[in-house]
């Protein structure tokens, strides 16, 4: 009888090593229910649980980096790329080169392998009919329109500390103002007169526009893409003069708890299969292997500005704390 006890106790033991060796922890910056529906296939077609946790671009970077020494989770999906080069330089992430990403053209990709785009998605409008019919205003076309007295207090956007979306946007002004960062901060705190709210999430603002409580805001489009297909009554604009885009990407996380699962999620997402989930979201993806979504916009229909990633992310405190210190203070 005791021989049988311990026979059972080590099955015990040895099924519960098995239970925890397939499940892991995941950091994602896609919308909850994008990350939902990914995950939770993933899980269907391997068997392996996905524990994730949705934070934002920027609370992503703070977190690995506050768990530097004990990371608790093994890859970060999602998020804007200038996030990932960030995690990059900082040391939170380690290269990777899966076979699967050669369906990825090489520009949407890390030479040395630490970070690997997924899709793009281009800043625009989002502003409510129903809202804007009520106070007589029209969507804005463009940067310089929205500026206007009459859309005073009436857009949101997020906070750069917090979101990458939001640094997208002072990237893109300095890029829209041929380098000229002065100009580029001269823009940004006459835009602040335009600005209700800064949100923590750069979708969130768009989600409030579908809503009504608010008539505009400032975000990626392929989120208000989705609004719209969903029943929104919005219309969304691509600036005129010119736009940033974000390159979500993924990266595996520096000495994660388990980075055999991380590899294989991360091969898994760049099947056929999981492009194909991706793109459903109304993004633009950059896999050769994935479908265009009829309603989601294309590069070719949109005007962009140049973006220098690298410099970007080298100049990424620098830029967030003049953005705090000359606009954010008194948040």
């Amino acid at each position: 009888m005791k021989r049988l006890l311990v026979v059972m106790s080590v099955l015990l033991v040895a099924f519960a090593v098995t239970l925890t060796a397939q499940s892991f922890t995941v950091y994602t910056t896609l919308e909850e229910l994008a990350a939902k529906e990914l995950f939770d296939r993933y899980e269907q077609v391997t068997g392996i649980r996905v524990d994730w946790v949705r934070l934002s671009g920027g609370e992503a970077e703070a977190r690995m980096e506050a768990e530097r020494l004990n990371p608790q989770a093994s890859i970060w999906v999602g998020g804007v790329g200038l996030n990932h080069i960030s995690a990059k330089l900082k040391g939170l992430t380690t290269p990777y080169f899966s076979r699967a990403a050669a369906n990825t053209p090489d520009q949407f990709k890390d030479p040395e392998g630490y970070w690997l785009g997924l899709y793009l998605g281009p800043l625009a409008f989002v502003t409510n009919v129903d809202r804007a019919r009520e106070l007589g205003i029209q969507p804005p076309a463009g940067w310089f329109e929205i500026l206007d007295s009459k859309y005073a207090g009436l857009v949101r956007v997020a906070n750069p500390n917090t979101s990458g979306t939001a640094y997208n946007l002072i990237t893109c002004m300095i890029s829209l103002f041929g380098g000229d960062e002065d100009l580029a901060f001269l823009y940004l705190k006459k835009l602040d007169r335009s600005i209700d709210m800064y949100t923590r999430s750069g979708s969130a603002g768009g989600k409030s526009v579908a809503i009504g409580e608010i008539p505009i805001a400032i975000g990626y489009a392929h989120d208000m893409v989705k609004l719209k297909a969903e029943g929104a009554n919005i219309v969304i604009n691509v600036p005129e003069e010119g736009t940033g885009f974000e390159i979500a990407s993924m990266s595996l996380i520096k000495d994660g708890p388990d980075p055999v699962n991380a590899k294989k999620l991360y091969d898994w997402i760049l099947t056929e299969e999981a492009q194909a989930i991706i793109a459903s979201w109304y993004v633009i993806p950059v896999s050769k292997i994935a479908p265009k979504h009829p309603l989601s916009f294309s590069m070719e229909e949109i005007r962009t500005v140049h973006q220098d990633y690298v410099w970007d992310a080298d100049n990424k405190e620098r830029l967030l704390d003049r953005w705090t210190s000359e606009i954010g203070s008194g948040l």
